[in-house]
């Protein structure tokens, strides 16, 4: 059919919204398990942290369940966190193009971001989140093993039990805090929330925030081999 050129006045109808696909529905389900084990462990944590914050320990139906609950939310953490590190490693791996954003940073806190330069699938600031806390609990759960006496009482000794209560302790409250500016950066960017509870964003939100990365996708689609037709 030919293409019918476009005149002065014509009336243009708007086609639908281009939506990408950015998270699988399992990638979706593993953020979302490490999400509420964090939370859960902060929660339990900063119960057992200070007699001011016990009252804290009635979300877990008192201290006893507290301190034998939170280990476990730990491993399950963990593992979570394991299955977030294997999808997403290779995308968080350091670049180039990261360097040239960390120096455009006051462009993106004065709001100028049409200055700042073209990144994949995340960029600098969300690579130092999940590389510090792929850190961080790693930290966690092995400072957590020290002081695990319900399991690991005879393998340690009481002077590596209060070290490991403080690195326990202070990479807890590290922890938070990267959680809080993940969190606050995730609703400062509008449209991020939609891609870890629908899985996708709009085709101008992936252009402006993350443009190398979608025109990867659209490279990887337009070389991709047709399916063979069936019989």
């Amino acid at each position: 059919m030919p293409v019918k050129d476009i005149e002065e006045g014509d009336a243009i109808e708007p086609g639908p919204p281009v939506v990408v696909d950015r998270y699988t529905g399992g990638a979706r389900i593993n953020h979302w398990v490490t999400a509420i084990c964090l939370i859960l462990l902060a929660l339990s944590g900063l119960a057992l942290f200070h007699p001011w914050l016990f009252f804290l320990s009635g979300l877990f139906g008192g201290g006893q369940n507290t301190r034998a609950i939170h280990p476990w939310i730990g491993v399950v953490l963990f593992f979570s966190f394991a299955g977030l590190f294997i999808r997403f490693w290779r995308a968080n791996l350091p670049a180039q193009v990261d360097k040239d954003w960390l120096t455009h940073a006051d462009d993106l806190l004065a709001g100028r971001e049409e200055r700042m330069p073209e990144v994949g699938k995340y960029n600098a600031g969300q690579k130092a989140i999940f590389w510090s806390m792929a850190t961080l609990i790693i930290v966690l759960i092995f400072s957590g093993f020290v002081i695990w006496d319900q399991y690991f009482a005879d393998w340690t000794t009481i002077p590596q039990k209060r070290v490991a209560v403080l690195v326990h302790s202070l990479a807890a409250v590290v922890i938070i805090c990267v959680w809080i500016i993940h969190v606050y950066a995730a609703i400062w960017v509008r449209g991020t929330i939609p891609a870890m509870t629908h899985g996708s964003v709009t085709g101008g939100w992936a252009w402006r925030h993350h443009r190398l990365w979608l025109k990867e996708l659209a490279e990887r689609h337009r070389f991709k081999k047709p399916e063979a037709p069936a019989e």
